[in-house]
């Protein structure tokens, strides 16, 4: 019996360790990682940082998190914890096929999945931070989605395509998910 209640405290207590390392130094709410003060290659925290989410992955389920937003908070606070300052990153999200369901509005997500939008917190904080959101434009007009019901500070592009190659020839790292 010792044995046991031995072993559940330790794996609590290593449990309660490793939880205890993951921070939010930019996306407060969102995107949590892990400090890990020994590596040995690390984002420069003297380069600007431009970054390009192309995003087309939709939520695996209405009810849940779009797992490319949250990567892109993720890689936020990589680069955060990195010793990156916010404001030497400049992120653009360009969505498109499938994923121009993830940032539509509550009421136009609710009107067609019967749930809240899970990801507005998460569009938020993105917005907040800084982070330029754009929805294509094709994507919308093939969908049927109606611009009005995007997420509020949302943008509608000519087209996630001609996004992708602008910005790629800006010289922004280009991160697909």
């Amino acid at each position: 019996m010792k044995k046991i209640i031995a072993l559940v405290a330790a794996v609590v207590f290593v449990t309660v360790s490793f939880a205890q390392d993951k921070v939010n130094p930019i996306i407060k709410d969102f995107g949590p990682v892990y400090e890990i003060p020994d590596a040995v290659e690390k984002p420069d925290p003297k380069m600007n940082y431009k970054l390009l989410v192309d995003l087309v992955m939709a939520s695996i389920k209405p009810d849940t998190i779009n797992l490319g937003i949250e990567a892109a908070c993720t890689l936020l606070n990589l680069h955060g914890v990195g010793g990156v300052p916010k404001e030497k990153i400049n992120m653009v999200m360009a969505v498109h096929n499938a994923a121009g369901y993830t940032i539509l509005n509550n009421e136009a997500y609710k009107a067609r999945y019967k749930v809240d939008n899970p990801n507005l917190p998460m569009i938020k904080a993105l917005l907040d931070a800084g982070v330029k959101i754009v929805v294509c434009g094709q994507t919308l007009k093939k969908r049927g989605i109606d611009p009005s019901t995007l997420a509020p500070g949302i943008g509608v592009a000519t087209s996630a395509l001609t996004t992708i190659t602008t910005y790629q020839l800006k010289g922004y790292a280009l991160i697909k998910w």
